[in-house]
This record gives C-alpha cells, sequence and structure tokens, in this order.
C-alpha cells in the first residue's frame, strides 16, 4: 500500500518545519479580519504558529506573522492567539 505524503508547514515563530496538523493557522480573511483557523480549510492568506506561546512571543517580537499575512497585526490578535495557545496546553 502506497503511503501518503505528511504536510509540513514552517513555524513563523521557530522557523522549524512541522506537520500541518501540529501547527495553529493564522488567517487574513478577503475582508482583512486576522482570526486562528481550527479548520484549517478557511478562504484567505495563510500562516502556521506552533502550540506553544514561546513561539508566539518569538513571532511577535520578529514580525513574522505580519510579515507572512502583509498586514499589521494588533495587540488584540495577539492576546485571543495566546489564549487560543493556552487552550491547547491543557490539552
Amino acid at each position: 500500500m502506497k503511503s501518503r505524503k505528511v504536510p509540513l508547514r514552517q513555524c513563523v515563530g521557530c522557523k522549524e518545519m512541522k506537520e500541518k496538523k501540529c501547527l495553529i493557522r493564522i488567517v487574513k480573511t478577503p475582508e482583512g479580519e486576522i482570526i486562528p483557523d481550527e479548520t484549517g480549510k478557511k478562504n484567505g492568506r495563510g500562516a502556521y504558529l506552533c502550540r506553544d506561546a514561546e513561539c508566539l512571543k518569538r513571532a511577535e517580537k520578529s514580525g513574522g506573522i505580519a510579515r507572512s499575512l502583509q498586514v499589521s497585526v494588533s495587540k488584540e490578535v495577539y492576546k485571543e492567539l495566546e489564549s487560543e495557545c493556552k487552550k491547547y496546553d491543557k490539552q
């Protein structure tokens, strides 16, 4: 039986290649809204981030999310992503 390729994506915080399902997808919708995409299928430009608060801090400091999405990211979005990371820490 033929094995399937596992899709890999690069984290904007730590720059490591990881499995797509292990990362949080952040989407800039066509309306310009920036939201976490839990399904991984929402329409819009996406960036991937590890489910780790340290990677989020690195991405915020380096501007990785803003650069990937080609838009400035507000502090509210970072707070929402931080709560999203905490949600995954509990699991």
